[in-house]
């Protein structure tokens, strides 16, 4: 019979234990029995809560992903004496640019005598915080730079999204089987006699 090295939810070692043995505490203490080092020698399995597991993995992954992946600046220019129409249709694609969760750098450019009036510039910059306040916020303010006004606008942060909650509750769903177990490697089932699916 397959036996297993047996550590319990609170990292404790209980010893070489045959792979049934390890199912029936598994499911003494409503939990699953997870086949942690299957390389090990004998295979190393851990009583725990597998969908907290999965869910908890999942949300590591996704923190390491965030971290790892730079924010991305899309640039969008406007002129000072720019028409309604553009400025619309310019303000909309910022305000997509900023619900992909990309900053946007807003440049102002001044042309001849247009220099002197950088109010105007300062005008349409305020005009498209408000515009796309809903999705975003401004990280670096209005302020000259040469010929152009510039402003920096980054996307609000949003809660987490629904899709979390769902993911959770399915990864939960799939986690348990009959009888409160549910081993990684299905092989554990099989071969201590468990009438558990196995489930993808």
């Amino acid at each position: 019979m397959r036996e297993v090295r047996l550590v319990d939810a609170d990292g404790n070692q209980l010893g070489i234990k045959p792979v049934a043995e390890a199912l029936e505490l598994a499911k003494r203490m409503e939990l699953d029995l997870v086949e942690v080092a299957p390389m090990a020698n004998p295979p190393v399995a851990r009583i725990m809560d597998y969908g907290k597991f999965k869910f908890d993995a999942a949300q590591r992954a996704k923190e390491s992903r965030k971290k790892s992946t730079s924010t991305q600046i899309k640039e969008m220019k406007y002129r000072p004496k720019i028409g309604a129409g553009d400025f619309d249709t310019k303000t909309r694609q910022v305000a997509r640019f900023l619900g992909e969760g990309h900053k946007v750098k807003i440049t102002i450019m001044f042309r001849g005598r247009e220099l002197y009036h950088p109010e105007l510039g300062k005008s349409i910059l305020d005009r498209i915080a408000e515009a796309t306040s809903s999705v975003g916020k401004v990280e670096v303010f209005p302020k000259l730079d040469g010929r152009n006004m510039l402003m920096v606008l980054a996307p609000e942060k949003k809660s987490a999204p629904a899709r979390e909650a769902s993911e959770r509750s399915r990864g939960s769903a799939e986690s348990v089987l009959p009888g409160g177990t549910r081993p990684v490697e299905t092989e554990l089932t099989k071969e201590s006699g468990s009438d558990a699916k196995d489930e993808d």
